[in-house]
């Protein structure tokens, strides 16, 4: 970890803060992007979210509140991960308006598996009363997420389910049959910065529950890195790498460049579209954002089923 630690300046301290038990630490980081890009003025920000500063503990908004310091942490962060930064944000765009064309065109059921601190529930229209919405993660972040919810709006809503599930010793179907999935329904299965943490048997299993257990019109989305990443074959790939291990949530699965779709089609899905970082960046990043930079390691896939 020594290569790390020097580029980011962490500490044996801070280590031991990223490696505590409990709520997914990765869950938090992914907040603070939206949280920070919903700061932004309407015209500027690729996504918004009203609810992020909620799952950002205090001792973490102390940095964001002193402009100094923020910007001494998005230069670290880009140092360390070039422009992965605005494509975990242009990945939380492109993920909501898929949601809400799939709502147009008659969703039933959502999927978010791995839902950390997800809230498109909660805030994109057109959901609530027509979308039963299950959450799935394991169950130390889904009772920090509940906790959280029932703070901001007092209690826990009808059209969302929690479902407790550690992917990575568990299996999805049974649990999520038990919580009232209804597998004939039209459904959006969403895992949004969840596939690399996962071996690849729990990978291979959650596809095949998807295919086997999907009413007709189902789709599935997610993102995904490729081997460099997972091998570290490049400097941003070693340091994403080290500092998932830090954080107690270890990168593991990968895929060769140019290959998610015949992997995909192997398994059964169809109408495979692959959106790489040339393609969110061309979608999103117009006028006053025209010189984000996006990380080419990180790219979309989605399919039906």
């Amino acid at each position: 970890m020594q290569e790390l630690k020097d580029s980011t300046g962490i500490d044996d301290s801070n280590k031991m803060n990223l490696r505590r038990s409990g709520p997914s630490r990765m869950a938090e980081g992914i907040a603070i992007h939206r949280f920070m890009e919903s700061t932004k003025p309407e015209g500027e920000r690729i996504c918004h979210d009203p609810y992020a500063i909620h799952f950002i503990s205090p001792e973490t908004m102390e940095t964001y509140k002193d402009p100094s310091k923020a910007k001494a942490a998005h230069e670290r962060y880009e140092r360390l991960f070039p422009g992965l930064g605005n494509s975990i944000r242009a990945r939380v765009r492109y993920f909501d308006d898929f949601i809400k064309t799939a709502i147009e065109g008659g969703l039933e059921q959502l999927i978010i598996l791995g839902a950390g601190y997800d809230t498109r529930a909660y805030r994109i229209e057109g959901i609530k009363g027509k979308v039963m919405v299950f959450e799935v993660d394991r169950p130390e972040t889904l009772k920090a997420k509940m906790e959280k919810i029932k703070e901001i709006f007092g209690s826990l809503p009808d059209h969302v389910v929690y479902v407790p599930v550690d992917f990575r010793v568990e299996r999805l179907g049974q649990r999520l049959t038990d919580c009232g999935y209804n597998k004939s329904l039209k459904t959006l299965f969403v895992m949004e910065g969840l596939i690399m943490y996962l071996p690849v048997e729990a990978v291979d299993d959650i596809l095949a529950y998807v295919i086997e257990n999907s009413g007709k019109g189902s789709k599935i989305l997610f993102d995904y890195f490729p081997d460099s990443v997972i091998k570290g074959t490049c400097e941003a790939g070693r340091n994403m790498r080290e500092y998932a291990e830090m954080a107690g949530e270890p990168l593991q699965f990968s895929i060769s460049e140019g290959t998610m779709e015949s992997f995909l089609a192997k398994r059964g899905f169809s109408q495979i579209q692959n959106v790489a970082s040339e393609d969110y960046k061309k979608a999103y990043f117009h006028g006053v954002n025209e010189n984000r930079a996006v990380s080419n390691l990180l790219s979309i896939v989605h399919a039906a089923i």
